[in-house]
């Protein structure tokens, strides 16, 4: 009994990391939502970037729990491009010194420490019995494909040199999106099933809005 109570306390903590992440992930899309609904056209509202940092960090938390390769190397690009818009939207410095250095070098440490400890790290996420190889392999082009967004993002906004949402963000992300769905939906991951079917609507709401009125 006492190991049952033990296991299921354990998954509610793992659970609760994950809808943490996930909310703030639907927090940071409905920010950006109500933003461009009031402007008529898509916007790239700072706090959308301060959220998903944090989001972002705390989703790779999730995913290094749950043994979730693709999730954690979704987390790893992305979380770098976020720090970059809110560098150009020259936000970033207004964020406390040692709190900077903590958010630049702990995804490095992690990344660093599951690179020395490979064998175990190999074995963790790539070696479980219950999650065949294709299905990992699945979920990581979805995840690829979700951080590819972000990738274009930050070059289309490096031509531009401040932060942009465009038309073939929202495309890219309702592709990965669906893909990521379909993958929680397998895994039944109730965190991953929520937070993709939330965003869906965003998505094409967006695309709707650049069409309507291009940003450039």
């Amino acid at each position: 009994m006492h190991a049952i109570l033990s296991y299921l306390s354990v998954n509610f903590v793992v659970l609760g990391v994950g809808l943490l992440a996930q909310l703030l992930f639907f927090i940071r899309m409905i920010v950006q939502w109500i933003s461009s609904e009031r402007a008529k056209r898509v916007l790239s509202p700072v706090l959308f970037w301060q959220i998903s940092l944090i989001a972002s960090f705390i989703f790779c938390m999730y995913g290094w729990l749950r043994n979730d390769f693709a999730i954690i190397l979704g987390q790893l690009v992305s979380y770098y491009i976020y720090i970059w818009n809110l560098k150009v939207e020259k936000r970033w410095k207004q964020i406390p010194a040692f709190a900077r250095l903590l958010l630049n070098i702990m995804p490095l440490m992690a990344l660093g420490y599951a690179c020395f400890n490979m064998q175990d790290t190999i074995t963790r996420l790539f070696h479980q019995e219950d999650v065949p190889l294709w299905l990992i392999l699945f979920g990581s082009a979805g995840q690829l494909i979700f951080v590819f967004r972000f990738i274009y993002q930050w070059w289309y906004s490096k031509q531009r040199m401040r932060s942009v949402l465009p038309f073939n963000f929202w495309v890219i992300s309702t592709v990965g999106s669906s893909i990521i769905f379909f993958y929680g939906l397998i895994r039944l991951d109730l965190i991953l099933i929520a937070g993709q079917s939330a965003s869906l609507f965003i998505y094409l709401r967006n695309m709707m809005l650049w069409k309507n009125r291009p940003e450039d």
